[in-house]
């Protein structure tokens, strides 16, 4: 038995060479493409985070509404015919009304359901084309379903002679405010 467990032994004591076995599962890399991977990767978070950064800036910055000024100057009032002035109505969604003793300024908002009624100068008197309500020229509501009078603006004479409209302060006539002053221009 001594013949069959020999050892072979290696007289310069070195151990068998022992050879490497790389993993077959991604193949090869090398240190360049680890860095251009890697690389890549970076490029992409950088990009990211720049995305989300301008995300950031533009939220502290909102979108504005530009509006047109609520008080602005109509003009003198030598320049108003008797009736309905309808210069105002897209741009600053109120009527100029004149009378033989003075101006008001009504608003362009039905006070049923907030549409804009139109000005029928045959019938003389607004009409609003969603729901039918009709108003007489003072803003008073006769018929359809709107269930006040139009809200008149504040309108008075500024130092320059100009009609000025500031409609910032409204007046509702069933709140008996059209009797305040402001409500009403008396102009002869």
């Amino acid at each position: 038995m001594a013949d069959e467990t020999q050892e072979t032994t290696n007289p310069s004591n070195e151990e068998p060479a022992k050879t490497l076995v790389r993993s077959p599962l991604r193949g090869e890399l090398s240190r360049r493409s680890f860095f251009s991977t890697l690389a890549f990767g970076w490029a992409t978070f950088a990009a990211a985070s720049a995305g989300l950064l301008g995300a950031a800036g533009r939220f502290m910055f909102p979108n504005v509404l530009f509006e047109p000024p609520q008080e602005f100057k109509a003009g003198f009032p030598s320049e108003f015919a008797m009736g309905v002035d309808e210069r105002f109505k897209a741009t600053y969604g109120c009527w100029i009304v004149r009378e033989p003793t003075g101006f008001f300024c009504l608003s362009t908002v039905c006070t049923h359901l907030g549409c804009t009624p139109n000005w029928l100068t045959a019938d003389e008197k607004f009409k609003c084309p969603c729901h039918g309500s009709g108003f007489i020229m003072t803003g008073i509501n006769i018929e359809g379903p709107a269930p006040r009078p139009l809200e008149r603006y504040r309108i008075v004479l500024a130092e320059d002679g100009q009609i000025l409209v500031d409609k910032n302060t409204k007046y509702q006539q069933e709140k008996g405010q059209w009797e305040l002053d402001g409500s009403y221009l008396e102009y002869a």
